[in-house]
């Protein structure tokens, strides 16, 4: 039986992980709230909430984990040199509550969004803490991509990312994984696998040895110069 979780007390501890369901993987609990206590105790401990609007709150810790080191971005001969077309500027926490709402817009493939208002209001109390962050892509200052996640020591934690032209979230990722580098983190969480994440590098890792990893690099600080004036 899923464990219910109290919408009244944030602070409540969430089962441990391999309590989480095989099929489907790894769900975990459900219920409870979208505090920032519990958001940011959640993804200390590799879980993330995603349900559809009208659902409970469900929580999740799928085995395996899908990661990127950013020492092993890789960046295709073809998405190299569409970067080093001057048309492309991306920038980071300049335009986070646009992203999200973009990211929350139907797919082309008419599947539905898990972005709901819920989610986007309890994000946008993370970045106004400087928990939540963004990467954007532009050309002619117009916004055509982007990406959003949560911070947390040295790991970053992707949630979801949009484009509108050719190329747009994948020339912002790239440029979000080697400032992140930069700045000295270790770890950026993927979630579940995708063909265009594989594509970029990432690769699976158990639970196990990802929580560890959590624990390990969660409460290390980062760089003075992350997240500062975005260029």
């Amino acid at each position: 039986m899923i464990p219910h979780l109290d919408p009244k007390n944030p602070h409540q501890a969430f089962p441990s992980g391999d309590q989480a369901l095989e099929e489907p993987n790894g769900l975990l609990a459900l219920g409870g709230c979208l505090s920032k206590e519990r958001l940011v105790n959640a993804y200390r401990q590799g879980i993330f909430p995603w349900f559809s609007e009208g659902e409970p709150i469900l929580w999740w810790s799928p085995d395996p984990r899908f990661v990127l080191l950013p020492d092993q971005l890789k960046v295709s001969k073809s998405l190299r040199q569409q970067r080093r077309k001057p048309l492309w500027e991306v920038t980071h926490d300049r335009a986070f509550e646009a992203v999200m709402a973009a990211c929350a817009e139907p797919r082309r493939d008419g599947e539905g969004t898990w972005i709901s208002p819920a989610i986007q209001k309890a994000y946008r109390v993370l970045h106004h803490e400087g928990i939540a962050h963004s990467f954007e892509a532009w050309q002619e200052g117009v916004l055509v991509g982007g990406l959003y996640g949560v911070a947390l020591g040295q790991v970053f934690f992707g949630e979801s990312m949009f484009h509108r032209v050719t190329d747009a979230s994948k020339v912002a990722f790239v440029t979000a994984v080697e400032r992140l580098r930069a700045w000295d983190y270790q770890l950026i969480d993927c979630q579940v696998q995708t063909d265009h994440l594989s594509s970029l590098g990432a690769l699976p890792m158990p639970r196990t040895e990802f929580l560890l990893v959590l624990n390990r690099l969660c409460g290390k600080p980062v760089s003075a110069s992350a997240w500062g004036v975005s260029k």
